[in-house]
């Protein structure tokens, strides 16, 4: 079995405050899961934290940039953003970082049971 990248293995110790966390390999990188649900996603070690039209704008005031690939040649941007720089020194910040993720997800998670009834 492939061992976890050291960045993703790191991440438990950055959201200690928050909760515990999950890793699964994806796309060559890894999903970030807390209570089964994906909150964030690491790609080349950069860490993206799950965003919806609520929370988008706090993470464009922190500087944080939107987690984009391309397919076919087209520019796909996903509902993730770079997490702010600082979490990874300040457990606090970290936490309301994970949280604001968390909830994103959840939200998401309620939409797309909606749409499925």
């Amino acid at each position: 079995m492939k061992r976890v990248n050291e960045f993703v293995e790191h991440l438990n110790e950055v959201f200690r405050l928050f909760g515990t966390i999950t890793s699964k390999p994806m796309f060559g990188g890894y999903g970030i899961y807390h209570q089964g649900l994906m909150i964030g996603l690491v790609a080349n070690d950069t860490l993206y934290l799950k965003m919806d039209a609520l929370t988008a704008p706090q993470f464009s005031e922190a500087g944080c940039v939107p987690f984009e690939y391309t397919k076919n040649g087209t520019t796909m941007r996903m509902s993730y953003a770079s997490a702010p720089i600082e979490i990874f020194d300040d457990p606090e910040m970290a936490r309301d970082w994970s949280s604001l993720a968390y909830a994103a997800a959840l939200r998401s998670r309620k939409k797309s049971a909606h749409h499925s009834t």
